[in-house]
């Protein structure tokens, strides 16, 4: 197969793969843990949660950062970080002294703003668009229905909303494709727990194609997203990441991917779907619950993870009271009991509500609680995922702190050493998060 005439990154070219469009491949061989690409953020927004604990301009976490002497409320390392931040920064300032607690576009309108500010004083090709630019993304416009064109609608009138100056606007039609274009290509930005930091547009980095069984892993350092190598790769091997988490069985990814990507995935774990039957383990009892039984429940468990998802939305994130996170925390009970009756507690429904009563149990400060459903997870997370996931090392590393939390040091250690195991290779053996963790390490 014949490569498009493009600019090549060392080691690395974009082709036509076959019946999935634009792509790319190796050109030579990458070891286990060897970094294939570094990408800078074309543009990215820092989460409004993380303001004070991160800059907004790097997204270094810190402690003492200087508060913007207008709006007062972005933070940044120093003045260095405030300077090159200010082009972006200023599309906002203002608005968010105007409004006040009323300020509150989302994320995707965020980036959006400063996409069209970018390209505006950018319209060159940028060091983030070696081998895609932009506006070659793929926005999949007549694919969307039109609860998705609402949406985008309202993401329009959100932008003229929030951000009056600064901004040359173009006309609606060309504002529904970028926002289609967003949704389709933008990443988000997760820490060492996968704790949201904020969200970035990172153009060659969105160049790779999905698989279930992807062969590279993208991390980020700050706002610098980074491919490594999760297996050895070959020359003329195509590269591909994971869009989606992969602990759900293939009818569940297939449907995240349709819903939120357009396509279905052929790869061979999709195809033979092998992990399918540990993923959805049932209880081994003398009288097994019969094929109906198991689909009911499996039909039970989607809606009870819907239905979480929408409460915590609107009593966990906009309301973090006492009595809503009760609230979260007995939809977790109950839902893990009535699962419990079909499902083994490997089952990766079960497990889905152990990792969001663990969740819980964090915020409160719950720490017993938390440690308890985080043993429960850890072994058939390690069976589910694929040998260097970010999920398992996150667990070990949230398993390792709350146990040097609770005075066990001797499991504290090995727990974090696992984490540090996967992340050498997820991550590169010099990232900050695995200075920190073996830090911490010196310090117990």
């Amino acid at each position: 197969m014949r490569s498009e005439a493009r600019p090549q990154l060392s080691g690395l070219e974009r082709f036509a793969s076959a019946g999935k469009g634009r792509g790319l491949r190796a050109r030579r061989r990458f070891a286990v843990g060897e970094l294939l690409l570094s990408c800078p953020a074309y543009v990215a927004v820092l989460t409004v949660s993380e303001r004070g604990s991160h800059c907004d301009g790097c997204f270094a976490r810190k402690e003492g950062l200087s508060k913007c002497g207008r709006c007062k409320q972005a933070f940044y390392c120093n003045v260095e970080c405030q300077k090159e931040d200010w082009p972006m920064h200023k599309l906002e300032c203002a608005s968010m002294c105007t409004f006040g607690q009323n300020w509150q576009p989302s994320e995707t309108v965020r980036l959006t703003a400063r996409i069209l500010a970018k390209q505006k004083t950018h319209p060159e090709r940028t060091q983030s668009e070696k081998l895609l630019a932009v506006k070659e993304f793929e926005s999949h416009l007549d694919k969307l229905d039109n609860e998705k064109r609402e949406l985008i609608q309202n993401d329009i009138a959100a932008l003229h909303h929030f951000y009056s100056k600064h901004l040359d606007y173009p006309d609606n039609a060309a504002l529904v494709v970028l926002f289609a274009q967003v949704n389709c290509n933008g990443f988000t930005i997760e820490d060492e727990e996968l704790s949201h930091l904020g969200s970035a547009i990172f153009p060659d980095v969105a160049l790779m194609n999905h698989s279930c069984c992807p062969n590279v892993i993208v991390t980020y350092k700050g706002t610098l997203a980074e491919v490594r190598a999760v297996r050895e790769i070959e020359p003329g091997e195509e590269i591909f990441s994971s869009y989606i988490d992969l602990l759900y069985p293939t009818e569940d990814r297939n449907d995240r991917l349709r819903d939120s990507y357009f396509f279905s995935c052929d790869c061979r774990e999709c195809t033979t779907k092998e992990k399918d039957k540990e993923k959805l383990e049932v209880c081994k009892l003398n009288d097994p619950p019969s094929a109906e039984t198991v689909k009911d429940m499996i039909k039970y468990a989607r809606n009870v993870i819907e239905e979480f998802r929408r409460a915590k939305h609107y009593k966990y994130i906009l309301c973090l009271t006492l009595t809503p996170l009760v609230e979260l925390l007995e939809i977790c009970e109950l839902s893990l009991e009535k699962m419990g009756a079909v499902f083994e507690d490997s089952n990766v429904y079960m497990l889905h509500m152990m990792y969001q009563a663990m969740g819980v149990c964090l915020y409160v400060q719950d720490w017993e609680g938390a440690l308890c459903y985080g043993q429960k997870i850890i072994r058939p997370y390690s069976k589910h995922y694929p040998s260097y996931s970010l999920n398992v090392a996150s667990m070990w590393l949230k398993l390792g702190r709350l146990y040097m939390a609770l005075k066990n040091r001797t499991a504290g250690v090995k727990a974090l050493k696992r984490a540090i195991a996967i992340m050498e290779v997820a991550h590169g053996k010099d990232h900050p998060y695995i200075s920190e963790i073996k830090k911490e390490l010196e310090d117990h």
